[in-house]
């Protein structure tokens, strides 16, 4: 073979090479970028309209920040409660919705959250789980937004969580921890789209004194 068809063949082989590698990255591309367009094409998009919360010693208090008593006496027996939140949805529209009333939603916009995470961190940046704040956890209730508003509770913070670091500390040293709750909710439309919402709430965790 001369060498001028020696270098058009070893030439063609770089170039069928080049072309295949290019070909496999934008196959890869586009199926890691799939689920994320998956979850971008939905028609219905969810909101948080508001987070509460109340200490599970008086669970029917609810305020826009909770105090949360590390301890509390009852019946002189020392007792850890759970923390309940309260959320409100409702559902936001990216597309006109049903026909004939293009503000109400379709049948396919409804979205069921059937899970939560929640996160703690402090405002002076010291956010180690078991140290400085209280271990994240996932949590999971069910509900479907549809037409209107929807409400739900959910447990906000744990009772082992008051047995655990940093917050068991709390119920000799007199500190107050102040912390802010981070809360993600995860569901889907009916026709399969992944959603999600996050909220915040202050959370102050303290050997506050009992509700007579």
């Amino acid at each position: 073979m001369t060498p001028a068809l020696e270098f058009g063949r070893r030439k063609a082989i770089r170039g069928s090479r080049a072309l295949a590698i290019a070909f496999a990255t934008a196959v890869a591309f586009s199926t890691s970028c799939g689920d994320a367009v998956r979850q971008g094409t939905g028609g219905s998009f969810l909101i948080v309209s508001s987070i509460e919360a109340a200490p599970g010693s008086e669970p029917t208090d609810f305020g826009g920040t909770l105090l949360s008593d590390v301890i509390t006496v009852v019946d002189t027996s020392p007792t850890f409660f759970n923390d309940v939140g309260r959320v409100t949805f409702r559902l936001g529209l990216k597309d006109p919705g049903a026909p004939g009333s293009p503000t109400t939603p379709g049948q396919n916009d409804a979205i069921t959250i059937n899970r939560y995470h929640v996160r703690f961190f402090r405002a002076d940046g010291r956010n180690v789980p078991g140290v400085d704040v209280p271990y994240e956890f996932d949590g999971a209730f069910t509900l479907t937004v549809s037409g209107g508003d929807a409400s739900t509770g959910f447990t906000l913070v744990r009772n082992i969580a008051k047995m655990e670091a940093p917050l068991a500390a709390l119920r000799f040293n007199g500190v107050v921890l102040s912390t802010i709750a981070e809360v993600t909710f995860y569901g889907a439309d009916l026709t399969g789209h992944e959603v999600s919402a996050t909220a915040r709430i202050s959370i102050d965790f303290a050997n506050f004194g009992d509700p007579s």
